[in-house]
């Protein structure tokens, strides 16, 4: 590594240190994507629909740590304190005014892990629904009109 000289020095005292990939930590709540499990959007963490897999990805991997939007009300993130709790999985709330993410909660080590797949697919929920809703009874139907 290259010796620092002053400008270096005075540099990185008034504008911070030096970080690579500024893009992606803005995007990803401070922390890059090669360090991801598992990240949640900010509908996902309101609806909860992510819960059931932020619960299993928390098992798998107890030495992660959470971020969660700022963004996001506090209620809206009680479960996935609660869960992080759970596992005894730090957690710390990001609040960026700089930056506008669609990314509600990031589950992610220290370190690079090369996850390929860390955004849940909605349409694996939409399609069950929609199976067993087809799967229903032309009674049943009925009875769900007219009540």
């Amino acid at each position: 590594m290259a010796k620092k000289n002053v400008d270096d020095y005075l540099t990185e005292g008034m504008y911070g240190s030096r970080q690579t990939k500024r893009s992606e930590r803005k995007q990803f709540l401070g922390t890059i994507r090669e360090r991801i499990v598992i990240a949640l959007t900010k509908g996902q963490v309101m609806s909860d629909k992510g819960l059931a897999h932020l619960d299993q990805a928390m098992k798998e991997n107890k030495d992660a740590k959470l971020f969660m939007n700022g963004d996001v009300s506090h209620k809206f993130l009680k479960e996935e304190k609660d869960l992080a709790n759970k596992y005894n999985i730090p957690y710390t709330e990001v609040t960026n005014e700089d930056a506008d993410t669609d990314i509600g909660a990031v589950l992610a080590y220290d370190y690079a892990i090369e996850k390929e797949d860390i955004f849940i697919d909605d349409s694996t929920d939409n399609q069950t629904k929609e199976n067993t809703e087809t799967n229903e009874s032309f009674f049943g139907k009925i009875k769900r009109l007219l009540s």
